[in-house]
C-alpha cells in the first residue's frame, strides 16, 4: 500500500513537473511577444498624472503569485522587467493615474522618482525636508497633496522602463530617474531596467528642413547595419582582434566610433540605412535605437530612416518603429503611403541655400522589406514590389513638375537609399573601387528597380546589408555607359559581423555640391586610417553620372 502510494505521488509529482515545464515554456516564448500588442510603448494620454507608483513582482513556481495588480486601480507598464530573462521571476512597474480635473484635495501627485537603498533625504541637506516614500525594488516617489502641483511641470505624467548601463533618453519631456538600474537580481547581463518619466505634457516636434548650406554644399552620412543591442553588447568579429586588451562591448564602441565620424565630418543629414537593432539581441527595441537617436539629437543633425531585416525581428514591427522615429527630435523619417508594401517609402527634399522654397536635391527611401515570400523559388531576400516602383515612379514625375523643382536654376541631384542591394550589384564586369569581399546577398528575383531608378535621373543609390561590402559600381545602360552608380555603406556595428579576413567597420559620406553639380563620395573608418578619406571619388560631375577612373577600378 506505502510503495503504490509512494508510486503514485511519484507520478503525480513528475506529471506536476511536466506541465509546469509546458506552462513556464509557453509563458516564457510568448512571454514579450503579446506586449508587442501595447506597442511596447508608454501609453501617453493628455491630462493624466500619475499619483501612485510601484513593482510587482511573481513567481512562476507559484500559481497563485500574480504579475497584474487590480486594473481597476493599477495600470501595467508592459515590459517584464527581467526581459523574458528570469526562470523564476517577472516584475512589472504599475502606475496610478487620474486626470487633472478628477483630482480632488487630499489627492497626492508624484512631483518626483530616485532610485537607491537608502532614503534620497539622507545625507542630502536640500531632501532633508522632503518627505519620500519607499516602494518596492529600491524606488522612491515624492508625492503632494497639494492640488495645484497638479500644473506644475514637476508633475509626473508618465513612466517608462529602459534597458541597460547605457540607457538614454532622448526624448522631449522624459528623464532617466537618477541613482541608476532598479533593485532586482537581473543575472548581471547588463540588461538591468531603469526607469524613465516624463513631466508636464507630451511635447510637440516639429520636423527640421534641410538646405543646402552657404557655400553651395550638402553633406549626407550613410551609417548602415550598427547591429545595437538591449544593454552593451556583445562584439563580433572585433578588428583588430585583442585591441584595447581583448575587451570590447560592441555598443560602447560602435557609439564612440560614429561620434568621432559626426565630429569630424559634420553631416547636414544622417540616413540610418537598416539593422539599426539587432533583433535577437534587442528584446527592448527604444533601449538600443535610443543610443543612435540620443546622438544625433545632442547635435541636432536631422537623420532619416530605413528598415533592414533585422529591425523587427524583436518584438516591435516596423509601423510601431516607424510611430517612434517620428516623434523623436530631428527625424524626417515617414511611414509613407499605407497602400503600397513595406514602411518607410518616402522622400525628403533638401531645399536650396536662402530662404526660397526650391528643391535642389530629393533623397528617396524605400522599404527592400526582408526574407524571401518564396524560399522554393527565390532563396535569400525579399524584393521591391512592383506598387512601389509604381509610387516611386509617380512621386519622381510629380516632383519634377512642381514649381519647387521648375524653379530651381541649378541641376537637380537625386539619390535613393535602400537596405538589401539590387541584383544588378552583382556585375562585376561593369567594374568598382573600394571593398568586394563578400557575396552579394541580393533578392533572387528581380523588379528591375534599377531601371526605374536610371529612367528617373536618380544619380546614385546606396545600400547596406552586407557588412563587408563597401565598394561602389556603376550601372550600365545598353551602350556601356554609366547611368546609375549603385554604392555600399559597409558595415559600422560591432554587434553585427565583420570577418571576412579581417574587417574594419566603416561609415561612407557623400557631398553633394549644388554649384559644380557633383556628388563626391568616400569613406571613414574606426580603426587605422581614421583621419583619411578613404576612396574618395567624384561619381557624379557636372550633372553626369562619371566613369571609373582606369587607376581606381577594380575587375
Amino acid at each position: 500500500m506505502t510503495r503504490r502510494i509512494t508510486r503514485a505521488a511519484i507520478q503525480l509529482a513528475v506529471l506536476s513537473f511536466i506541465v509546469f515545464l509546458l506552462v513556464f515554456f509557453l509563458d516564457n516564448r510568448y512571454r514579450v511577444l503579446p506586449q508587442s500588442i501595447h506597442s511596447h510603448l508608454p501609453l501617453h494620454h493628455e491630462g493624466l498624472v500619475i499619483t501612485d507608483l510601484t513593482v510587482q513582482t511573481c513567481s512562476t513556481l507559484n500559481p497563485i503569485s500574480k504579475c497584474k495588480l487590480d486594473q481597476e486601480e493599477w495600470h501595467r507598464v508592459e515590459k517584464d522587467l527581467y526581459l523574458g530573462s528570469g526562470w523564476v521571476s517577472r516584475a512589472y512597474v504599475h502606475i496610478k493615474r487620474k486626470k487633472e480635473e478628477e483630482l480632488k484635495e487630499d489627492d497626492k501627485v508624484i512631483i518626483d522618482v530616485r532610485t537607491g537603498k537608502l532614503d534620497p533625504a539622507m545625507g542630502d541637506k536640500s531632501q532633508a525636508s522632503e518627505k519620500w516614500e519607499s516602494r518596492p525594488a529600491g524606488v522612491w516617489i515624492k508625492r503632494t497633496a497639494r492640488r495645484h502641483a497638479s500644473d506644475s511641470k514637476k508633475t509626473v505624467t508618465a513612466i517608462d522602463v529602459l534597458f541597460g548601463a547605457d540607457a538614454v533618453e532622448p526624448r522631449p519631456g522624459w528623464a532617466l530617474v537618477p541613482n541608476g538600474a532598479l533593485h532586482l537580481d537581473t543575472g548581471g547581463d547588463n540588461k538591468e531596467p531603469r526607469l524613465s518619466i516624463r513631466r508636464g505634457r507630451p511635447h510637440k516636434v516639429e520636423k527640421p528642413v534641410p538646405r543646402i548650406r552657404k557655400d553651395g554644399k550638402f553633406k549626407i552620412m550613410q551609417i548602415s547595419d550598427l547591429h545595437l543591442s538591449t544593454g552593451l553588447g556583445v562584439c563580433r568579429d572585433p578588428e583588430p582582434k585583442g585591441h584595447n586588451g581583448g575587451k570590447c562591448d560592441a555598443d560602447p564602441r560602435t557609439i564612440e566610433f560614429v561620434e568621432r565620424v559626426l565630429d569630424d565630418e559634420k553631416p547636414d543629414l544622417v540616413v540610418l540605412s537598416g539593422d539599426q537593432v539587432n533583433g535577437d539581441t534587442a528584446p527592448d527595441v527604444p533601449s538600443a535605437l535610443f543610443k543612435i537617436v540620443d546622438v544625433l539629437r545632442e547635435r541636432k543633425i536631422p537623420y532619416a530612416a530605413i528598415f533592414g531585416n533585422h529591425d523587427d525581428e524583436g518584438v516591435l514591427s516596423r509601423q510601431t518603429q516607424m510611430l517612434l522615429y517620428e516623434s523623436l527630435p530631428f527625424s524626417l523619417s515617414e511611414a509613407g503611403p499605407t497602400n503600397i508594401d513595406g514602411v518607410g517609402n518616402y522622400y525628403v527634399e533638401v531645399l536650396a541655400h536662402g530662404n526660397n522654397k526650391h528643391s535642389a536635391l530629393t533623397l528617396y527611401f524605400l522599404d527592400t522589406h526582408s526574407y524571401s515570400p518564396d524560399e522554393t523559388k527565390f532563396r535569400g531576400y525579399d524584393w521591391i514590389k512592383p506598387n512601389q516602383i509604381d509610387w516611386f515612379n509617380t512621386a519622381a514625375e510629380t516632383l519634377k513638375a512642381s514649381d519647387s523643382h521648375i524653379h530651381y536654376t541649378h541641376h537637380h541631384l537625386d539619390m535613393a537609399f535602400i537596405h538589401i542591394p539590387l541584383p544588378e550589384y552583382r556585375l562585376r564586369d561593369n567594374g568598382w573601387f573600394g571593398t568586394y569581399k563578400e557575396g552579394v546577398t541580393a533578392p533572387g528575383f528581380n523588379t528591375h528597380f534599377k531601371d526605374a531608378l536610371a529612367q528617373q535621373g536618380i544619380k546614385a543609390v546606396s545600400c547596406g546589408h552586407d557588412h563587408a561590402n563597401d565598394y561602389c559600381m556603376p550601372a550600365k545602360d545598353e551602350a556601356g555607359e554609366p547611368e546609375l552608380w549603385m554604392c555600399y555603406a559597409g558595415g559600422s556595428g560591432f554587434g553585427g559581423y565583420g570577418g571576412y579576413g579581417g574587417y574594419h567597420r566603416r561609415i561612407r559620406v557623400f557631398e553633394v555640391d549644388t554649384n559644380q553639380a557633383r556628388i563626391t563620395t568616400w569613406k571613414r573608418l574606426e580603426y587605422g586610417e581614421t583621419e583619411t578619406k578613404l576612396d574618395e571619388q567624384v561619381i557624379v560631375d557636372s550633372g553626369k553620372v562619371q566613369h571609373i577612373p582606369a587607376s581606381e577600378q577594380h575587375d
